[in-house]
């Protein structure tokens, strides 16, 4: 189910245009979660509505406890859906944290 669910979100990111959405498997690393997804969008109204349509999209596949951070914020937006975690992100803030060469070194 989860890597089911996790293809469906790159799924809809790519629909709503967020930009370079990668998955990483981070299940060895972490007991937290299996999965974080990372992409950018290219305003903070677009941030908002990608985090809007993922979770609509998990409450479609019956994914009941979802919880979203940094709503409020500018740069970085967090929706936790337990086994996978999507970062929503301005591309400043992506490449400021560098998420991607944190989780997975190879890239």
């Amino acid at each position: 189910m989860t890597i089911s669910l996790k293809n469906k979100i790159i799924e809809n990111l790519k629909d709503i245009k967020a930009v370079d959405p990668i998955a990483i498997n981070v299940k060895k690393l972490s007991h937290l979660t299996d999965f974080m997804i990372i992409a950018s969008g290219t305003s903070n109204r677009h941030i908002s509505a990608i985090s809007e349509r993922i979770i609509e999209g998990l409450k479609k596949n019956k994914i009941g406890q979802v919880k979203v951070e940094g709503q409020e914020g500018d740069d970085w937006l967090l929706v936790d859906a337990g086994d996978i975690v999507v970062h929503l992100m301005s591309a400043e803030a992506r490449k400021f944290y560098d998420l991607e060469s944190l989780w997975d070194p190879d890239l």
